[in-house]
């Protein structure tokens, strides 16, 4: 007997063909990790049945889970190797957090609501995503302590670069971030090679912004 479950699972097979594979999202061990991470989990009850749609999703607090694809992309900018310390800044929902947990990073997330942190940390401990770090406070600052880091990814719109980020940047390492004004944003890959950084835009998107020291103000 087919259990709600298993009608996920087929959600995810669909998400995976029709949104990820077709816009470019080529990376085999990121295409498995969009295909294992229950992403309906990381949902308030009455949103799981649009969990696979084509574009973000509320979770309370004004903040969004975001598209798939947006998910998707932004992982593969980050080019993530099993073992990879990475920082996620804007915890939100706890699903970005999932997918880099899944590829073997060692992840350390930041989320500024306190409310979401705990809901997040609470369900990736569930899921077996228990080794996710996490911390309530003001992401444009970093995590000083637990750096370098070999990524950093930034789930919402920055007015800039924020420097502290620059500054835990391992050598070699990838920062994945939106970049614009508060309605539209640019993402943005920093590299650090040979103590340089380069920067490559990839595309444009929309994302809540992000509030801080180095952010936007309230």
């Amino acid at each position: 007997m087919k259990t709600p479950e298993d009608d996920f699972a087929v959600e995810r097979e669909r998400m995976v063909e029709r949104q990820l594979e077709p816009r470019g999202i080529n990376d085999p061990r990121v295409l498995a990790a969009f295909r294992t991470v229950p992403r309906h989990r990381f949902l308030p009850p009455d949103m799981a049945h649009a969990a696979y749609a084509d574009h973000p999703l509320p979770i309370g607090e004004g903040q969004t889970i975001s598209q798939p694809y947006m998910v998707a992309l932004m992982t593969q900018c980050m080019e993530v190797r099993p073992g990879d310390r990475v920082l996620e800044i804007g915890t939100g929902s706890g699903y970005q957090a999932a997918i880099l947990a899944e590829l073997g990073a060692e992840v350390y997330t930041i989320e500024r609501i306190a409310s979401l942190s705990e809901r997040s940390g609470e369900l990736l401990d569930a899921l077996g995503y228990g080794t996710v770090r996490l911390r309530v406070g003001d992401g444009t600052l970093g995590w000083p302590e637990a750096a370098p880091f070999d990524g950093i990814i930034v789930t919402a719109g920055a007015p800039r670069v924020p420097e502290p980020l620059v500054g835990q940047l391992a050598e070699g390492g990838r920062l994945v971030i939106p970049v614009g004004g508060g309605w539209s944003q640019d993402l943005i890959v920093v590299r650090k090679a040979g103590g340089r950084l380069t920067e490559e835009e990839v595309c444009g998107c929309v994302f809540v912004p992000l509030l801080g020291k180095h952010g936007w103000n309230k």
